[in-house]
């Protein structure tokens, strides 16, 4: 059950003195002008879900990717908009504490819980072909950074965002199995629709499962056989021209994937097993 707040809370009306949209956005353009961001990033991005009365959504998109919504029923989008910034300004903010970065000592405490949570041993980490190993491989590369950095996307992800080509490509791969399960894409949009919700209202990173709802509702708007044949078209000269680069992302997605990492590779390259992600 949810628990909603009016449109003059006390909760709201502190943040509208505090005015944490521009602190986000503050914060963030601190971190340009020290060198920490690269200046072709942009700052701050809002996105309002068109809806004509409340709950009013809104996303708000940080340098490298990151994604935040609204976690409280919101009258008005005005107040999603300071909600979904209060959300990503903590993220932000607590992102900095020395205790969220990889190091060394992290990695090490990081990779004796791994072990004591799988059937794998402590030896396991300096093979990157076990799954352990290639946790372990994959902090390391990532030392120094924090742990939203690091928990975004892989390397591959944190370095290139998913472009419209990309997207069309991933879109055509949900359209293939469309035809061969019909019905499948309406199933896996109403169940990524439904996991966008439940991440957001408590308050998690919101990357994946916004990339899958945007990537499903392409697919789904194409869903004719006179559009699949022209993305089939495109989705074979985009394999042409990044055959190599193509297959060693995937592999290197499927054998140096964290969690997260795996899950975004996963909705890539197989069907959904219809089951909530982390």
């Amino acid at each position: 059950m949810e628990i909603m707040s009016g449109p003059d809370s006390d909760d709201d009306r502190t943040f509208k003195d505090l005015n944490v949209v521009g602190m986000l956005h503050q914060f963030w353009e601190q971190k340009q002008v020290k060198g920490i961001m690269m200046e072709t990033e942009n700052l701050v991005v809002y996105e309002s879900i068109p809806s004509p009365g409340p709950p009013y959504v809104c996303y708000v998109t940080l340098p490298g990717g990151s994604c935040f919504g609204n976690f409280k029923y919101c009258y008005s989008k005005a107040e999603a908009r300071r909600d979904a910034a209060r959300i990503a300004l903590m993220n932000s903010t607590f992102n900095e504490l020395p205790c969220r970065r990889i190091t060394p000592e992290f990695i090490s405490c990081s990779v004796k819980e791994a072990v004591s949570t799988t059937s794998g041993n402590i030896a396991d980490a300096s093979d990157p072909g076990t799954s352990i190993g290639a946790y372990c491989l994959m902090l390391e590369l990532n030392t120094g950074k924090t742990m939203l950095e690091f928990q975004d996307v892989i390397h591959y992800y944190s370095q290139q965002r998913l472009d419209e080509r990309t997207r069309s490509h991933m879109a055509l791969d949900w359209l293939q199995k469309e035809q061969q399960s019909p019905g499948l894409l309406s199933q896996e949009l109403q169940l990524a629709v439904k996991e966008l919700g439940e991440a957001r209202r408590t308050g998690r990173e919101l990357r994946f499962y916004k990339e899958k709802k945007e990537i499903l509702s392409l697919a789904l708007s194409h869903a004719n056989a006179e559009d699949l044949e022209g993305y089939h078209s495109e989705e074979m000269s985009w394999r042409e021209e990044n055959e190599f680069e193509y297959y060693t992302q995937e592999r290197h997605c499927l054998e140096g994937s964290t969690t997260d990492a795996s899950e975004l590779c996963q909705f890539h390259s197989q069907e959904s097993d219809g089951e909530s992600t982390e």
